[in-house]
């Protein structure tokens, strides 16, 4: 099943470092050998809720077990402080889902589940 990488950037004051910019030459080939491929890159967000600032870059792969290989990588490993350094970020891993996903299952499965652990209570 498809899984993403995404991360939200929040841009540090002043100029884009150069090792901000080297990062981001590099960073393509460190997921490409785990069948990783730019969805977004660091594209500004339009809010429509709450507050959002910085920016997106979301890469999808094939599977969680290639998103990990690929953030555990040494060649990822070597380049992450190039961006660390100077952006603050979070990242998180998510997976997808597949096309025959239906929300409505998915909410009735979390009320009975939540019904049960209320009886036991």
């Amino acid at each position: 099943m498809t899984a993403y990488a995404i991360a939200h950037l929040r841009p540090a004051d002043g100029p884009v470092q150069d090792e901000v910019l080297d990062y981001i030459e590099r960073i393509q080939a460190t997921f490409e050998p785990y069948g990783g491929r730019f969805l977004v890159h660091g594209a500004e967000v339009e809010v429509v809720e709450g507050a959002w600032p910085g920016a997106v870059v979301m890469v999808g792969f094939p599977g969680v077990a290639e998103v990990r290989a690929w953030y555990a990588s040494p060649a990822y490993q070597e380049i992450l402080p190039l961006r660390t350094r100077h952006l603050d970020g979070d990242m998180v891993i998510v997976p997808g889902v597949g096309p025959e996903y239906d929300a409505s299952a998915t909410a009735a499965a979390m009320r009975a589940a939540r019904d049960r652990a209320a009886q036991e209570v």
